[in-house]
């Protein structure tokens, strides 16, 4: 049997409307949805707004995102290598923390 599709979380997901009640439907859903969009994008330009009054700047914030990724891939290969490693030394990854000076919260 096939999962469950999911939706994101400010969808709903509306059954399909009667005949004759379509065209109303589909234009209040749809007006529905502007006007959830036209709210998020409002919030989005208060938080922009905030960031850039406490001194932040869109190259910034984009560099900084860059080097997220850039660590978190890093760290994904590094826990790959240490699970192949704990394999071949038959220990859990846990237990090579130490070994390398990783902290278990990071």
């Amino acid at each position: 049997m096939w999962p469950q599709p999911t939706y994101p979380e400010d969808w709903q997901h509306r059954p399909s409307p009667k005949p004759g009640q379509a065209d109303r439907t589909s234009e209040d859903s749809l007006q529905l949805d502007i006007q959830k969009l036209k709210e998020k994008k409002d919030m989005l330009d208060k938080e922009i707004s905030q960031l850039l009054s406490e001194g932040y700047s869109v190259d910034e914030l984009e560099d900084h995102i860059s080097q997220l990724h850039e660590y978190n891939d890093i760290k994904d290969a590094a826990q790959m290598l240490l699970g192949r490693l704990a394999v071949i030394r038959g220990v859990t990854t846990k237990e090579l923390y130490p070994e390398f000076g990783l902290d278990m919260n990071d």
